[in-house]
């Protein structure tokens, strides 16, 4: 008998290590199962995953894969219903109505309603802490829900561009922390992050839309420029969005280069505030000094859209190509408008560059020595990405900067609201009685191309005034591993990534 029990006892045993043993190679087929891409980004996301409250371009590219407003743009840049299953725009363009897609659910299993919508955009257009969450909404009167799937929003003044910010992420009212548990729609959520390593996103199964095709992400911060290929090669990350073009030329035979544009507009900004580029000679000085053609033949073989003002092309009837020839490269001319601001024999100055962005750092060096050819010493310091926020953006403690400045929408306000002298965006002090007026009244302006005239004033007082030394709209060169594919550009700064895909094998 008690051998039996032995022979019972020792069969349970191995029955119940080969159930485990199958359960463990079920659990490792499951995970072989799931796609996964491993994305390299250049800076955490830290500024607020908050959508309503993130400033950081590289925060806002990827919520866009969370969020969703009543309308979004696609890859073409027009702007498709997305909560919303349709809308109308009375004629004078004041009140905008939504009727609302229905079963949407939001992240935590919960569904959309008018009430959550109409919390959002009131959200945004709070002006509790002196001003709207987000300017644009400053245009708003009232949002009102007119049933349960209506909602209407009434402007103070008609303006038939502003269904471009009902882009404006829809997040539940229920929501009490926002900044540290993001909520949305999109086609991703949401799973963790680890500061200064990681961001993880998984697909929402229950997204209303087309799903994402790949079932988890990980977005790894690379800070550190020079670490950027050695990662690629390595396979420690499958792509990376923005590398330079001597990156490019690194890359293993495992990668495809994609290339499009950043959709930015590149310049060397300039604190109107402190001396010497408090005085417009010196600023003028300077854009004759800098040529962006050499910039873009040293760092990118040539490519790029030279810029003459803060538009870049993709924002079409915008977009002033002729401010391009504004200052042409003349050394003489700069020296001369130097000696009379009282800088006979130049300057010296802080450059303060982001170290994560390498193509910021590589037309920083070149800047530094075209200046050197009218006795102008730039003194190029190096940053991290987060001291850059605190110190530049925000502390407007600085004297000069090369960043790239991106839009949300394809409206003019997107690039120009930034510069007229109370907007709280206006890191670089600039102040022009010209600039308020005209900005103000393309704000006013009902008509289209009263409108898109005023726009287009400010843009030439913001070169002829020289607000800033502007460059180029960088070209963007994608560096994606070749088992993967389905990448898209946008004409706006986003990464969509659900339209990635596993390439079959």
């Amino acid at each position: 008998m008690k051998a039996k029990a032995a022979k019972r006892v020792l069969l349970a045993l191995v029955c119940t290590a080969l159930t485990i043993a199958l359960g463990a190679c079920a659990g490792d087929k499951a995970s072989e199962n799931t796609s996964r891409i491993t994305i390299g980004i250049p800076q955490d996301i830290e500024d607020s995953l908050d959508p309503h409250k993130a400033v950081a371009a590289g925060t806002k590219e990827i919520l866009f894969n969370l969020f969703e407003g009543l309308v979004k743009p696609d890859s073409d840049g027009n702007l498709v219903d997305a909560l919303a299953q349709s809308h109308t725009m009375s004629e004078d363009g004041k009140v905008y109505t939504f009727s609302l897609r229905s079963g949407v659910k939001f992240h935590d299993g919960s569904l959309v309603t008018a009430e959550d919508v109409k919390y959002s955009l009131d959200r945004c257009a709070d002006t509790s802490s002196g001003a709207s969450l987000v300017p644009a909404f400053s245009a708003v009167e009232s949002v009102d829900i007119l049933d349960e799937s209506t909602v209407q929003v009434t402007l103070k003044e008609p303006d038939k561009d502003f269904l471009a910010y009902m882009d404006a992420a829809i997040i539940p009212a229920a929501n009490k922390t926002p900044e540290t548990n993001p909520i949305g729609t999109g086609p991703y959520r949401f799973v963790s992050r680890s500061p200064q390593e990681n961001f993880i996103l998984e697909k929402f199964d229950d997204y209303w839309g087309t799903p994402a095709h790949i079932d988890r992400v990980e977005l790894k911060i690379i800070a550190n420029a020079d670490s950027i290929v050695t990662s690629l090669n390595g396979g420690s990350i499958d792509m990376f969005a923005r590398v330079s073009q001597a990156m490019t030329e690194q890359l293993s035979d495992d990668f495809e280069v994609l290339e499009g544009t950043m959709n930015l507009v590149q310049a060397m900004y300039l604190n109107n505030q402190v001396e010497p580029f408090d005085d417009v000679r010196v600023r003028q000085a300077l854009c004759y000094a800098v040529d962006p053609k050499e910039i873009m033949d040293i760092i990118s073989d040539g490519k790029g859209t030279q810029l003459g003002s803060s538009m870049f092309p993709a924002f079409g009837k915008y977009y002033l190509e002729e401010l391009n020839d504004l200052y042409p490269t003349d050394y003489d001319k700069a020296k001369e408008l130097l000696t009379q601001a009282g800088y006979p024999d130049g300057f010296s100055f802080t450059l303060t560059v982001p170290s994560n962005y390498q193509q910021h750092i590589d037309t920083a060096q070149v800047i530094a020595e075209q200046l050197k050819r009218i006795g102008v010493d730039a003194k190029i310091q190096l940053v991290e990405w987060e001291s850059w926020v605190s110190d530049v953006y925000a502390g407007r403690n600085f004297e000069a900067t090369v960043v790239g400045l991106d839009a949300s929408s394809l409206t003019a306000p997107a690039l120009l609201d930034r510069f007229h002298s109370a907007a709280g965006k206006n890191f670089i002090n600039f102040s022009s009685e010209a600039y308020d007026e005209a900005y103000a009244n393309a704000q006013a302006a009902a008509d289209d191309a009263e409108k898109t005239e005023y726009y287009k004033e400010c843009e030439r007082i913001l070169a002829q005034e020289a607000a800033n030394v502007y460059i180029q709209d960088l070209p963007c060169f994608v560096a994606l591993n070749k088992k993967y594919a389905g990448y898209e550009f946008y004409p706006l700064y986003v990464q969509d990534l659900a339209k990635l895909y596993l390439v079959e094998e």
